[in-house]
């Protein structure tokens, strides 16, 4: 495939944006090379610049689980468009999708909207904060939760060292109150819990891990975790940007049989648009400004264009409880499928999958944590990722990504993936 007209955009692009784009991981950094430049969408499929058809294993990141340009949601976007794009001030339509929202999740009363995952996780610890009257928190190393500084922490050393920021301009003052944990360790967290007794606001985690390829919670882990946090005081926040409806109706909470404190939301719940958005129980919301005194605002919250794309998402998705199911079959033929060729070939792999979540890992070693999934073979991602673009295939440009799958994809679309890494040679 030529992508002569992506890679003139992406030089125009450096000119003025830097790296030339809007978020790290589009920039190829990872596997090399130039990135993609899209035009337009539609289903399963990317049509880039230079004219060239995709199939699409991204879905925005996860946002767009019904496939791309999906009529309801566009239609919804237009209607209100016409109506005005933004007010500042309460609108119906904002109710309607929080009481859809509500109605769908277990365990919460309440939510509120903002305008993305960081700002969804940033206030759900300020608000964990509030409420408990304590500072620290306790997250888990590969858990992405967006760019605000407390999420940007690298431990130290020991099991208990305060830790430390891997971003320049975050300080130290912020880092020390966030503690790292291995994912699946909860003897680690233990540890962490009973080294700072009674200082522990909340434990945050992306319930299925999105951010060092899809990682599966290991047996007795998050009931583990839930229990620790009974015993101690600590509210237990699941970051599911990714996995919240998109696991099931319910997300993760529902999938995992296992009910947090406080949630926070993305990706599905604006149906493409950007919103963000966290959640709880009545006793917890009500310490939220104006009710309460734990400060959050927004001047874009609850736009109604986001809401209108995020209410008719969800409204198809709560009509349609069987679209989880048909996405789980199409992951499962596609994790069945690409361990017959991976297997066949002889390469080192190792491939994890949840519902419409998985990843692949060019490594001998289960991959359960950071550390594990650090050691695939990098150089064979790379060439994994160029064979399979070449080839008509997107998968996300990084070896830290899940893939996201959306309902558009057919099983023809799924076998010509498959056949794609049988003609690659690795």
């Amino acid at each position: 495939m030529m992508y002569q007209r992506s890679s003139a955009l992406f030089a125009e692009a450096k000119k003025y944006i830097p790296g030339g784009v809007n978020s790290p991981v589009r920039a190829f950094k990872a596997v090399g090379g130039d990135p993609i430049f899209v035009k337009e969408a539609k289903g399963a499929y990317l049509y880039d610049e230079d004219g060239n058809r995709l199939i699409d294993y991204i879905a925005s990141w996860g946002p767009l689980i019904l496939g791309h340009a999906y009529e309801p949601v566009i239609s919804a976007v237009i209607d209100k468009a016409l109506k005005g794009t933004s007010f500042g001030m309460p609108t119906e339509i904002e109710t309607e999708l929080a009481k859809l929202a509500v109605s769908m999740v277990p365990n919460i009363d309440k939510i509120r909207f903002v305008n993305s995952g960081t700002e969804a996780c940033m206030s759900a610890v300020r608000l964990a904060r509030g409420f408990s009257g304590r500072d620290k928190i306790i997250k888990f190393a590969g858990c992405y939760h967006g760019h605000s500084d407390s999420f940007l922490i690298q431990a130290g050393s020991g099991a208990v060292t305060f830790g430390s920021p891997n971003s320049p301009g975050v300080t130290q003052g912020t880092a020390k109150d966030t503690l790292l944990a291995d994912y699946n360790n909860l003897d680690h967290v233990q540890a962490l819990v009973e080294a700072n007794k009674d200082e522990i606001a909340a434990i945050i985690i992306e319930p299925v891990a999105g951010n060092m390829g899809c990682i599966v919670p290991q047996k007795g882990f998050m009931e583990g975790l839930r229990a620790l946090c009974d015993h101690h005081g600590i509210l237990l926040i699941f970051d599911e940007v990714m996995t919240g409806f998109r696991l099931g109706k319910g997300g993760a909470q529902e999938a995992l049989g296992i009910d947090a404190d406080i949630l926070c939301f993305g990706k599905v719940i604006g149906g493409g648009l950007p919103v963000g958005a966290f959640a709880a129980r009545s006793e917890i919301m009500s310490h939220l400004a104006p009710e309460g005194s734990v400060y959050q605002a927004g001047t874009l919250s609850g736009n109604p264009l986001a809401m209108a794309a995020g209410l008719a998402m969800l409204t198809e998705l709560n009509d349609r409880p069987e679209i989880f199911e048909s996405l789980a079959d199409k992951t499962e033929h596609l994790h069945k499928g690409l361990e017959s060729v991976l297997k066949r070939k002889g390469v080192p792999y190792q491939i994890n999958r949840f519902g419409s979540m998985i990843s692949v890992h060019f490594t001998d070693e289960p991959v359960v944590d950071f550390k594990s999934s650090a050691k695939g073979n990098n150089d064979t991602f790379k060439t994994y990722f160029h064979g399979m673009l070449e080839k008509g295939i997107y998968l996300p440009p990084s070896a830290f990504e899940s893939y996201f799958l959306n309902d558009a994809l057919s099983y023809a679309d799924l076998d010509e993936t498959i056949e794609a890494l049988d003609r690659l040679q690795l």
